[in-house]
């Protein structure tokens, strides 16, 4: 093993450890020291644009809608629950990926090709297809070349679920109707909603 992996190594393993020492904090920081907690009479609190990482078995914010599914090898299913299009000029895919086969599941086929993408395991070779408009669109990045879509998206164990979301540059407004894309598995049709 070269220094520069073994390096990277260590570096990861000092950040892990510091993510954990400080959720433990965070943790141990809650409540209003009589064991009982306050949150029953706090309202609701900030709302994030993102959809959150939940842990395994944790299905997307609105899962209750479907608007599209798509079945992919070894009983890895794909559930759509909306297509957002945002007034930033952005289009917002949430879902569900259910891992309804007898395999732990790991999405390295559903990255990019790109060189200079920094996420791993992610959805970030995901893409929107306008039909009509012949036209593709690939998922958005920030400025460290991470792609704004589900990353860590490894260790989908046999009957669990887990959210997933993509954010893409938006379609012409007259565009309604989009083909949602994975690597490896059938398109899905889907209409964006305002």
């Amino acid at each position: 093993m070269s220094i520069r992996r073994t390096t990277k190594a260590a570096r990861g393993a000092v950040a892990m450890a510091s993510a954990v020492g400080l959720a433990l904090v965070v943790a141990g920081c809650g409540g209003d020291g009589a064991g009982g907690s306050k949150t029953a009479d706090k309202g609701p609190g900030p709302r994030s644009s993102a959809p959150k990482e939940s842990g395994p078995g944790t299905p997307a914010a609105d899962s209750d809608e479907v608007i599209g599914e798509m079945k992919g090898a070894d009983g890895i299913v794909v559930t759509l629950h909306s297509v957002v299009r945002d007034s930033g000029g952005f289009v917002t895919v949430n879902g569900t990926v259910t891992n309804r086969g007898s395999k732990v599941f790991n999405a390295v086929n559903w990255r990019s090709n790109e060189s200079e993408m920094r996420s791993r395991s992610s959805i970030s070779g995901a893409t929107l297809v306008d039909k009509a408009g012949k036209k593709r669109y690939l998922v958005l990045r920030d400025t460290n070349g991470e792609c704004l879509c589900t990353t860590a998206l490894n260790a989908v164990m046999p009957g669990a679920s887990r959210p997933l979301f993509a954010q893409f540059p938006a379609p012409p407004a007259k565009v309604t109707e989009v083909d949602f894309q994975l690597p490896t598995m059938p398109p899905a049709s889907v209409q964006i909603t305002d």
